[in-house]
C-alpha cells in the first residue's frame, strides 16, 4: 500500500522520534473505503518481518475510510494517510520499519493496559506504577527548598541528549560518553516504575476530554505532554490542573509535593514551558484554519492535516503553499496540468501508460513526451517527500551514518579579509581590521567538522553566530551512502509499481527518487537537524544561565557586621560606602587612592575605619580593582588599621551601574551620587546578595553564556522564575523586605507589593499572616500562593495601629474590600515555612508530640519531635494527624527549625582575605584554594586570587573528584563553590590560567 501522506505529517516525527497516526476517529464512509484485496504490498513487505508482539505494540489508528490509493492521486494527501492507518490497524501491522527498544515497551505497555483511560484511573496507585515499564530512575529532590536536607541521587529521561535532545546515541556511546559534566543538560523531569513518592492524584475524568475539546485538536495534549517531558501522565494532568488554577510554581513544588511526584522547579516550569507551546500551537492552528477558509482553499483533509500538527514548524510548513504570495510547487504546477492521473497509472498500470496522451502543442509543461515525463517526476518525487514511512526509513540510514555538520570561512569574509591586508598604511580600512578582528574570533570554526551527535551546545551556538554574522558557511554533510540506500529501497520495495514498467517508466521513478532525495529530503533533513541542534544548544544556554544565577542568589549573607563597599577607580576616585550590619547607609564618600595624594588619603581611610569599627572591605572587581587590592593588602600588612583586624574580599560587580541610575536606586537612595550608589550595590551584594541582586536585570550580572543568541522571551521568563523561586523558598520577613524584594514573592506583583508597603506605612507592621488579607488587592487565591513564603518574625512585628478593618468605613465603600476578621495576636507558625492551610494538622501533631508552638525551633522541641518520629513512622503519624506525608515532613521541619533559620546558610559566603597573590607566583604545579566564579558550556572559572579567573575544562572535572552526592549531577560545579585545583599551564601574555580540579571542598 502506498500512503501518498502530506509531508507535514513528518515534522512532528522529527520531534517525538516516531510517526504516530491521529488519534480521534473521523466520520467513515463505506463506500469509500477500498477493497482488501487492492492494498499495496510493499508495506506488508516489509511488516512482515516484525513479530505479532512488536506488531501489537503500535497505537490504534482512527478510522478514517476517506483515503486514497497512491496510484490514483486525485485524493489530497492526508486522507491518504488515514487510510494507511485503518487499513493497518486492522491487520495489526506496523507501518514503522525502526523502532526504538523504549518505545517499544511503551507500546507493550499501552496494549496490555488496553487503552481504557477510565480503567487505568480505576486502578490503585500501586497497580498502575507496577504496570509501568522503563528504566528506574530515583527521584531529584527540591532544588531549593529541600537543598539543606539529604540529597537524593537522580537521573535525567532518557530521551535527554547531551547537546542534541531528540537524537539518540547507541546506550554504549551514552555510557561511556558520560562525564557528569557540562555537556549534560541539566537532571530534568522523570518517568519512575517504582513506587511513586506522591501518589497519582488525577484531575476529574473528563479534565482531558475538556482540554482536547477546548484546542480542538486531533492529538491528546496530556499524552503529547507526557511523551515530550518524560513525565507520568498523572503528573502532567496534576500540573495542569493546578497551573489552570492560578497556581505558581513556587507554591506548587513546595506545598503540592504529592500531586507533582516531587518533581523540583526546573522541572515542572519545563512542562508548564511545554504546555504553553501546545496551546499557542492550538491557537495559531485554529488562525490559520479561518485564514485558509476565508480564502476558500480549506478542504476537510487539509483542516485535519492542520490539527494534525504537532510543532509550530510542522504548521509553518503545511500553510506553506497556501499563503498570499507564495509561488506554486513544480508538483503543484504539475497537478494542474492534469498529470497527477499520469503518475497514478505509472505506480498501477505502468505497462498500459502512455505519455504522449497528455501532449498538448502550444501548453507550458504538455508540449512534448519529455515535458509530460518532467512533470510525472514532480508529481512522484513530492508524494515520496512526503510519504512518512519513506522518511522514516531515509532519518534511520542517517542514524546509522556518521552524520557532520561543518563550517568555514564564508567567501565573501575572505574577501574582506584580503581587503583589509592589502589596505596601505596611509590610510587603513577601519571596518577591514574591524571584519578581520572577527574572523579571528572565530578562528576555532574557520575549518571545522562534528558529527552531530558529538557537538556540544556552545559549538553551535558559536557556528550559528559567525553564520549571522556572514563569515561562515555552515552545512550539514550526509555520507552518499544514505542517498544509494535510499534510491534502492525506493526502487525496490516502497515504491516499486505492481507490475513490470517499461524501460523508459523505470527511468522515470529513478529520476523521480533522485530529484526527491536531492531537491526535497536533503534540505528537509538539514534543516532538521540545524532546528534540533539550535534548539538544543538553546535550552541549555538558558538552563546554565538558570543555574548560574539560582547559585549568585543563593550565596550566604555576611550578617553581623559593619561593610565598606568600594568601586575602585582611576581618575574620579574610589567610591566608598559603609553600611551597618542592617544595610543602613553610615557613610559615604570618594578616596583618590591612586593620586599622588595616596598617604594623605590613606589616613583618612583609616580614621573612617575606626570610627565605625569596620573590619570587612568589599571591592569591586572592575577598574583599577587590582592596584585597589593591592593597597589595602599593603596597609593591612602594616597594621594600618591596628587594633581593628581588617580583611576584604573581591565581589562581581556587574550591573551595579546600571542599578545605580534606574528608577529603584533613585528611589531607594535619592540624595546620593549615582557614583556612590554603585558602592553601596556592590558592599548590599555581600551582606544579602538575594536582597540586592533581585532589583538588576539577571542579564546584567555578567553569569551566563550566549545569552544574546537565544530566544529574548524565554531566557527573561526562565530568569524570572528562577528569582521567584529563590526569593519564595528563602523567604521575606514581611516587615523588613523592601517592595522591590516583596514584588518577587510567589503570588505577587509590582501593585501587590506597592499595596503591602503602603498598608505597612499606614498601620504599622503586620502582626500575623492573616493581616495580609485586610491589604487591598489580596484575595484569596493571592494569600494562598504568598502567605507561605511570607515571615512574620516576633523581633520586627509590633501591635499595629489598625489591626482590622472597621465594618462601618468598609460598608460605605461600593468596591473596597469586604469586612475581614482577622487576629490581632502574634502566632508563633508564621515566622515558619509551614502553610497558614496546614496550622490545624500542626496544632494535631503538637498535641501529639507534647509540645507547644511558643519554643519553635527549641531544643526540647526537636528532642520531641525526633524521639516521635523513632518510635512511629511518618506514614503512621501522617495518618493519625489526617494529612499526607509530605505535608507532615514540611511541618516537622518548620517546627524543629531554629528561629531566623534560612536555607542560605550552607551556601558559601564571600572568602575575606588579607594577602595578596599575584600571576608572577604562580606555577605549574600550584595548589590553590578558590571559589567557582562562574559557569560555561566548556568549564568553569575560578577565582584564586590573582585577579585573573583560571579555567577548569570540563575534561579535567571527573566523578571522582567530586563528593558523592554530587556525582549524579548533570552540572558538578556551581557558582560559589569552593574548589582546591592544581595549575595546569599559565599564558602571562594573555594573562590565561589553566587549572585541574583536585576535588569540591564541603
Amino acid at each position: 500500500h502506498f500512503a501518498s501522506t502530506s509531508f507535514s505529517q513528518t515534522v512532528s516525527e522529527e520531534d517525538n522520534e516516531e510517526w504516530r497516526p491521529s488519534e480521534p476517529k473521523t466520520k467513515t464512509c463505506k463506500a469509500d473505503r477500498p477493497p482488501a484485496s487492492k492494498k499495496l504490498k510493499a508495506p506488508l513487505k516489509r511488516t512482515t518481518k516484525r513479530t505479532e508482539a512488536q506488531a501489537s505494540t503500535q497505537p490504534q489508528a482512527p478510522e478514517d475510510p476517506t483515503h486514497l490509493k497512491p496510484a490514483v492521486l486525485c485524493k489530497p494527501a492526508a486522507e491518504e494517510k488515514t487510510k494507511t492507518a485503518h487499513v493497518l490497524a486492522n491487520t495489526g501491522k506496523s507501518v514503522l520499519p525502526a523502532r526504538k527498544k523504549k518505545q517499544m515497551k511503551e507500546g507493550q505497555k499501552k496494549s496490555i493496559a488496553g487503552g481504557n483511560i477510565k480503567k487505568q484511573r480505576s486502578n490503585s496507585p500501586e497497580e498502575e506504577m507496577a504496570n509501568k515499564s522503563g528504566p528506574s530512575n530515583r527521584v531529584k529532590e527540591e532544588r531549593v527548598s529541600f537543598i539543606v536536607s539529604e540529597a537524593t541521587e537522580t537521573d535525567k529521561c532518557s530521551s535527554e541528549g547531551s547537546s542534541l535532545s531528540g537524537f539518540k546515541l547507541k546506550k554504549e556511546e551514552q555510557v561511556e560518553d558520560e562525564d557528569f559534566t557540562f555537556d549534560e543538560p541539566c537532571p530534568k523531569k522523570q518517568k519512575t516504575s517504582r513506587a511513586c513518592l506522591g501518589h497519582p492524584t488525577f484531575s476529574p475524568s473528563s479534565a482531558a476530554q475538556t482540554l482536547r475539546n477546548e484546542l480542538n485538536m486531533n492529538w491528546d495534549l496530556i499524552e503529547l505532554l507526557s511523551n515530550l517531558t518524560c513525565v507520568e501522565r498523572w503528573v502532567c494532568e496534576n500540573i495542569i490542573m493546578l497551573l489552570r488554577e492560578d497556581n505558581t510554581v513556587p507554591f506548587v513544588v513546595r506545598y503540592r509535593k504529592d500531586m507533582i511526584n516531587h518533581m523540583d522547579a526546573d522541572s515542572v516550569r519545563d512542562v508548564q514551558l511545554v504546555y504553553q507551546e501546545l496551546c499557542s500551537l492550538a491557537k495559531k492552528t485554529q488562525s490559520v484554519i479561518q485564514t485558509l477558509k476565508k480564502d476558500g482553499v480549506l478542504t476537510t483533509d487539509l483542516e485535519q492535516t492542520l490539527r494534525s500538527c504537532r510543532s509550530v514548524d510542522e504548521l509553518d510548513h503545511v500553510y506553506a503553499p497556501y499563503k498570499k504570495g507564495s509561488k506554486l510547487t513544480k508538483a503543484r504546477r504539475a497537478k494542474a496540468l492534469g498529470l497527477e492521473v499520469a503518475a497514478s497509472a505509472l505506480m498501477e498500470t505502468p505497462q498500459t501508460l502512455d505519455l504522449r496522451k497528455w501532449l498538448k502543442p502550444g501548453v507550458e509543461g504538455l508540449s512534448s513526451v519529455e515535458e509530460v515525463a518532467t512533470g510525472v517526476e514532480h508529481i512522484l518525487a513530492d508524494m515520496i517527500a512526503k510519504d512518512p514511512e519513506t522518511l522514516t526509513h531515509v532519518k534511520t540510514l542517517c542514524e546509522n551514518c556518521p552524520v557532520t555538520i561543518q563550517s568555514s570561512v564564508s567567501k565573501a569574509a575572505l574577501k574582506e579579509k584580503v581587503q583589509g591586508k592589502g589596505a596601505t598604511k596611509g590610510h587603513k580600512n577601519t571596518a577591514a581590521q574591524a571584519k578581520n578582528k572577527d574572523i579571528d574570533k572565530f578562528q576555532l570554526y574557520c575549518d571545522f567538522t562534528c558529527n552531530i551527535h558529538r557537538i556540544q551546545p556552545h559549538q553551535t551556538l558559536a557556528i550559528n553566530r559567525g553564520e549571522s554574522l556572514k563569515i561562515l558557511t555552515v552545512k550539514v554533510n550526509i555520507p552518499d551512502r544514505v542517498k544509494s540506500d535510499f534510491s534502492r529501497w525506493c526502487l525496490n520495495s516502497r515504491w516499486r509499481p505492481k507490475t513490470m514498467p517499461r524501460e523508459e517508466h523505470h527511468l522515470i521513478l529513478k529520476n523521480a527518487v533522485d530529484d526527491s532525495y536531492k531537491r526535497l529530503i536533503q534540505p528537509f533533513l538539514s534543516r532538521s537537524y540545524r532546528t534540533k541542534l539550535t534548539s538544543a544548544a538553546e535550552k541549555e544556554s538558558i538552563a546554565m544561565f538558570v543555574r548560574n544565577l539560582r547559585q549568585r542568589l543563593l550565596a550566604g549573607p555576611v550578617r553581623g557586621s559593619i561593610i565598606m563597599g568600594v568601586d575602585p577607580g582611576y581618575k574620579h576616585g574610589c567610591k566608598l560606602a559603609i553600611l551597618s550590619p542592617t544595610s543602613q547607609i553610615l557613610h559615604t564618600d570618594i578616596f583618590y587612592l591612586h593620586a599622588s595624594s595616596q598617604q594623605r588619603e590613606a589616613e583618612k581611610l583609616r580614621y573612617l575605619m575606626s570610627k565605625y569599627s569596620c573590619t570587612k572591605v568589599v571591592i569591586g572587581n572592575g577598574t583599577a580593582c587590582r592596584e585597589t587590592e593591592s593597597l589595602f593588602a599593603d596597609l593591612i600588612s602594616r597594621g594600618n588599621f591596628h587594633p581593628l583586624d581588617v580583611s576584604y574580599c573581591i565581589t562581581n560587580e556587574a550591573g551595579a551601574s546600571i542599578y545605580s541610575v534606574s528608577p529603584e536606586a533613585v528611589k531607594e537612595m535619592p540624595d546620593l551620587d549615582p557614583n556612590l550608589r554603585s558602592a553601596v550595590s556592590i558592599a548590599r551584594r555581600v551582606q544579602d546578595p538575594l536582597a540586592e541582586l533581585v532589583k538588576i536585570d539577571p542579564k546584567h550580572i555578567g553569569i551566563g553564556t550566549y545569552q544574546h543568541d537565544v530566544s529574548t522571551s524565554a531566557l527573561k521568563a526562565a530568569l524570572d522564575g528562577v528569582v521567584q523561586e529563590c526569593v519564595s523558598f528563602v523567604g521575606v520577613d514581611i516587615n523588613m523586605c523592601s517592595e522591590t524584594l516583596m514584588r518577587h514573592v510567589a503570588g505577587l506583583n509590582v501593585g501587590r507589593a506597592r499595596s503591602i508597603a503602603e498598608w505597612r506605612e499606614q498601620n504599622g507592621p503586620f502582626i500575623n499572616r492573616e493581616q495580609l488579607k485586610l491589604v487591598k488587592g489580596m484575595g484569596p487565591k493571592t494569600y494562598q500562593q504568598c502567605a507561605g513564603f511570607i515571615r512574620i518574625n516576633p523581633q520586627t512585628s509590633t501591635v499595629s495601629s489598625l489591626p482590622c478593618v472597621p465594618a462601618k468605613a468598609a460598608a460605605k465603600k461600593g468596591k473596597g474590600k469586604a469586612v475581614i476578621s482577622v487576629s490581632t495576636s502574634f502566632n508563633p507558625l508564621d515566622q515558619t515555612c509551614i502553610h497558614p492551610e496546614s496550622y490545624h494538622v500542626a496544632q494535631r501533631f503538637l498535641s501529639i508530640v507534647g509540645g507547644s508552638t511558643d519554643p519553635i525551633g527549641s531544643s526540647q522541641l526537636r528532642q520531641r519531635v525526633e524521639n516521635k518520629l523513632r518510635s512511629s513512622s511518618m506514614e503512621e503519624l501522617a495518618k493519625t494527624v489526617d494529612t499526607s506525608t509530605e505535608t507532615l515532613q514540611l511541618i516537622t521541619d518548620g517546627l524543629t527549625q531554629p528561629p531566623g533559620f534560612d536555607i542560605r546558610q550552607n551556601f558559601g559566603q564571600a572568602d575575606f582575605k588579607q594577602g595578596i597573590v599575584s600571576m608572577s607566583d604562580l606555577q605549574v604545579g600550584t595548589v590553590l584554594t578558590g571559589r567557582v566564579d562562574n559557569t560555561a558550556l566548556f568549564g568553569a572559572f575560578v577565582d584564586i586570587g590573582v585577579g585573573r579567573s583560571g579555567l577548569i575544562h570540563k575534561s579535567n572535572i571527573t566523578p571522582d573528584k567530586l563528593p558523592v552526592n554530587q556525582r549524579r549531577r548533570s552540572l558538578a560545579l556551581g557558582p560559589g563553590e569552593r574548589v582546591e585545583v592544581r595549575v595546569l599551564n599559565v599564558d602571562h601574555q594573555r594573562g590565561r590560567i589553566g587549572l585541574d580540579l583536585i576535588r569540591v571542598l564541603q
